[in-house]
C-alpha cells in the first residue's frame, strides 16, 4: 500500500507558486558575455542589422531564459538566503524525502525575449508520484513547470523539471 500524498502537498498542484519579476532587465551585457562563454558567435545576438532583419530587433538567446531569475544568495536588505526552484525544495521537505536528482529537463520557447524586457515567472508543480522504489532509494516523482511571461503578460518560454525525490535504501 502506497503512502497518501499529504493535503498539503495536493493542495499545491497545479497551482500558480512564487510569481517574482526578475530583479534585473535583459541587457546586452548578459547576452554578450553568456554567448562568449559559450562561443555562441551566431550574428542574431552580435550584430544589429542581422538581428533586426531577422527578428526585429536584438533579442537575447533563448536558452537564457532562467539567467535573467538567478538569485543572488545575498542582496543588502534580504532577511534570508533565495533559493531558485523554491517548488522543488518544498516538496523534499513536505515530503520528507532529503535526496533529489533532476532526471529530464525540456524547454519550450514563445515569444522572443528583447533587450529591456523585464521578465515574470511562477512555478507549477504539474504531478507528483506514487511511491517508487529505483537503485537510488525510495520516493516519488515529481514534475515542475517554471513559466516566464514577459511584461506584457506574453508567454516567452518554460522550463519544465522531472525530479525524483528520495530517502536512500536503508535510510527510512
Amino acid at each position: 500500500m502506497s503512502e497518501p500524498i499529504p493535503a498539503e502537498v495536493r493542495a499545491m498542484l497545479g497551482r500558480e507558486l512564487y510569481r517574482e519579476r526578475s530583479e534585473i532587465e535583459v541587457e546586452r551585457g548578459y547576452i554578450h558575455s553568456t554567448c562568449a562563454a559559450a562561443q555562441n558567435g551566431n550574428p542574431l545576438f552580435w550584430d544589429e542589422d542581422a538581428a533586426s532583419a531577422l527578428t526585429g530587433g536584438p533579442i537575447a538567446p533563448p536558452t537564457m531564459l532562467s539567467v535573467w531569475f538567478r538569485p543572488h544568495h545575498w542582496r543588502p536588505g534580504s532577511a534570508s538566503e533565495r533559493t531558485p526552484l523554491q517548488a522543488h525544495f518544498d516538496l523534499k521537505r513536505l515530503l520528507d524525502l532529503p535526496e533529489a536528482v533532476i532526471a529530464d529537463n525540456e524547454l519550450t520557447f514563445g515569444e522572443p525575449v528583447r533587450i529591456g524586457d523585464r521578465l515574470q515567472s511562477y512555478q507549477v508543480i504539474r504531478s507528483i508520484s506514487e511511491l517508487k522504489t529505483t537503485r537510488l532509494g525510495r520516493g516519488r516523482f515529481w514534475v515542475i513547470d517554471v513559466m516566464f511571461e514577459n511584461q506584457r503578460g506574453e508567454f516567452v518560454g518554460s522550463d519544465s523539471y522531472t525530479a525524483f525525490g528520495y530517502r536512500r535504501l536503508g535510510d527510512e
